[in-house]
């Protein structure tokens, strides 16, 4: 009986480590399609509010950033283009994945309901 916890607690001491090497890699956001400034060309910034009394973030994007309107990867022009078009933007769910290591927004998702 003794063999058993103190293999039970030698494990359990292994495992200790291994649940501090978790890092965060990203960041996710969900903001308001009103509280969202987009950039105006691939190497600019993006700004967005986290909550409505906080300030606003800003952000750099690049190239390599991913723009999703409903399930649909585009260009920043293209979805910029298409975010405008959007009038009631109370029913539009924005998602923003900021990778922390590099500093970068890497997502945009926005979901119309």
């Amino acid at each position: 009986m003794k063999i058993k916890i103190l293999v039970s607690v030698l494990l359990l001491a292994l495992a200790l480590p291994a649940a501090a090497e978790f890092r965060t890699v990203q960041r996710a956001y969900e903001v308001d399609l009103a509280d969202m400034r987009l950039p105006q060309n691939e190497a600019g910034t993006i700004s967005f509010k986290s909550c409505n009394d906080c300030e606003f973030q800003t952000t750099r994007v690049s190239g390599e950033t991913v723009w999703i309107l409903n399930g649909r990867s585009m260009s920043l022009a293209r979805f910029r283009e298409r975010i405008a078009g959007i009038e009631d933007r109370d029913k539009a769910s924005v998602t923003v994945l900021h990778h922390v290591e590099n500093d970068r927004i890497s997502k945009v998702t926005v979901t119309l309901r």
